[in-house]
């Protein structure tokens, strides 16, 4: 019987929005599991090995940190891994990057004064730096101007007549793209209207992304899930690539970890590498052996 696919996540995550949308796009069914917003994470850690941020999914045996490995894991499960995503997934990093930054700024420059201080204690240990609620306002002006300069960007990218950023059908430029907008207009309505109004097409294109859904979800506890790691064991579905340009062999020790924030290192033995992702094996004293997948684009890896 085919494993369910899990997604570690809760409702108001931005990142995790992505995957949501994804499996409404494939009509998927899958596993809700909701995490805390904030550490500890007592069932999460064991399976990802240290790795914290939201989402992650979970295939049996088979774990996947960061949106971007994720949702190919689920363009490949749907059979979906089209000529397109070159595009879809040079669109999925500037949102993940650039367009998520002015997000951040022009939400928490608002809301700031608002938001619990365990919560930004927290962000301050994953960023790693301070989570200056007074700077983000002093900026948040300047940053609306460049948010609705990044949102203009998918209203003229719209502007040709076609329903979606890649053509007649909507795929992960799509996906990307419409998490920040979700981000503001979820969090910040009273600011989202003000700055998208005048972009029509994007306007109708958001209502087309929305209409996707989410899928055929289900809740599922994290005790169920981390039984179903327990008693399943990894595929071995990765290619490696003998022309790694670090020159990565199978078996090596490495620990990886984000190039950006939340840079927790994770240890285990290397299964694949290749120009997509990375696969390495650890064993976790009580759910046994696990496979780890990370996206090679935002990603570091290093001898142990």
């Amino acid at each position: 019987m085919d494993q369910p696919i899990i997604l570690h996540h809760y409702d108001t995550s931005p990142f995790s929005e992505k995957p949501r949308v994804l499996f409404g796009l494939h009509d998927l069914a899958w596993r809700s599991v909701i995490q805390p917003t904030i550490m500890p994470k007592p069932d999460l850690t064991p399976l990802t090995g240290g790795y914290r941020r939201a989402p992650v999914m979970q295939i049996g045996a088979d774990i996947y940190c960061d949106s971007q490995v994720i949702m190919a894991e689920i363009n490949r499960r749907a059979g979906a891994s089209g000529a397109n995503d070159g595009l879809g997934w040079a669109v999925n990093l500037w949102a993940d990057r650039v367009f998520f930054q002015a997000s951040v700024a022009v939400i928490f420059g608002e809301l700031g004064e608002t938001v619990p201080r365990a919560f930004i204690e927290d962000r301050e240990k994953l960023m790693g730096r301070s989570f200056d609620v007074a700077a983000m306002k002093a900026v948040a002006a300047p940053m609306r101007a460049q948010w609705r300069t990044e949102a203009g960007w998918i209203d003229t990218a719209l502007s040709t007549g076609a329903p979606y950023l890649q053509g007649d059908r909507p795929g992960i430029a799509d996906v990307a793209a419409y998490m920040n907008v979700w981000f503001l207009a979820s969090f910040a309505p009273h600011l989202a209207d003000p700055l998208l109004r005048g972009f029509n097409h994007l306007d109708a294109w958001r209502d087309r992304v929305k209409a996707i859904g989410h899928g055929r979800r289900s809740e599922m506890t994290p005790a169920e899930a981390l039984d179903l790691a327990r008693t399943s064991e990894p595929e071995e579905s990765v290619a490696h690539d003998p022309l790694d340009p670090l020159g990565l062999t199978p078996g090596a020790e490495v620990y990886v970890s984000a190039d950006d924030y939340g840079r927790d290192p994770v240890a285990g033995r290397l299964v694949a590498s290749n120009r997509e992702r990375l696969v390495i094996a650890r064993e976790d004293p009580s759910l046994g052996r696990l496979h780890v997948h990370f996206p090679r684009a935002g990603y570091i890896v290093s001898a142990v």
